[in-house]
């Protein structure tokens, strides 16, 4: 498994969209304003359709930015909860990859911090 992209959400993630660094992505393949669809699973097989966007701003330069609102409203999503993306090679290695996303909420259990799936 190889980790593509993680981080803790924002307010801004969970309402407007996800925002992901054109440069942990590596090499963006299209042009600002273009858009894609990002077909992603999650843990339990259920794929995702996330619509994506490459955008410019001073602060982030390039980045994809991901529409996401019905998973965040499905999982109930919310700010400091951690996501994670990452491929996975298929097990017939010449079908190429999965794009997998995992959600993560730290929880207060026994009175130690544990991070439970979303």
């Amino acid at each position: 498994m190889a980790l593509v992209f993680s981080k803790f959400l924002t307010a801004d993630d969970i309402e407007n969209g996800l925002s992901v660094p054109g440069c942990s992505l590596g090499p963006l393949p299209f042009q600002e304003g273009q858009s894609m669809n990002m077909h992603v699973h999650d843990g339990n097989g259920h794929e995702w359709i996330f619509s994506c966007t490459i955008k410019r701003n001073e602060s982030m330069g390039h980045f994809l930015s991901v529409g996401w609102n019905k998973f965040v409203r499905e999982r109930d999503l919310r700010v400091d909860d951690k996501v994670t993306i990452h491929e996975e090679a298929m097990k017939n290695q010449a079908m190429g990859t999965w794009i997998k996303v995992e959600v993560k909420r730290k929880i207060r259990l026994f009175g130690e911090d544990v991070w439970a799936d979303v």
